[in-house]
């Protein structure tokens, strides 16, 4: 019984965790306090770019040049079904970053995406 109390422990705080993160509005002002640190942003992909085989773009809250932030799927590891993700809800860890004077998380992880 013992044993199984920790897991449940950590999984109830992570599931309160993201949903806190899911209810609380994005802000400018947020990203930019947050600039270099490593967070996690979730929020519905309304357009994408594929700009190479190892660089997809995934526009996030609203479709270019209007998101709230971008995406940025780096490399080969992560394996997304573009035909589908327009619309679907996604969560990405990684460094709060500026590219072009535009909010932009970086994802070159597997783990560092998550497509519900």
């Amino acid at each position: 019984m013992k044993k199984l109390l920790l897991p449940a422990l950590l999984l109830v705080a992570f599931a309160g965790n993201v949903s806190a993160q899911q209810s609380k509005g994005f802000t400018m002002a947020d990203f930019k306090n947050n600039v270099g640190k490593v967070g996690t942003l979730c929020d519905t992909v309304y357009s994408y770019k594929a700009v190479s085989d190892t660089l997809t773009l995934l526009n996030m809250g609203a479709a270019y040049p209007r998101q709230k932030y971008t995406i940025a799927v780096k490399g080969s590891q992560i394996k997304l079904d573009l035909s589908s993700i327009k619309g679907k809800h996604v969560c990405a860890t990684g460094t709060f970053e500026f590219f072009k004077g535009q909010p932009e998380i970086v994802a070159d992880k597997p783990e560092q995406v998550t497509v519900n």
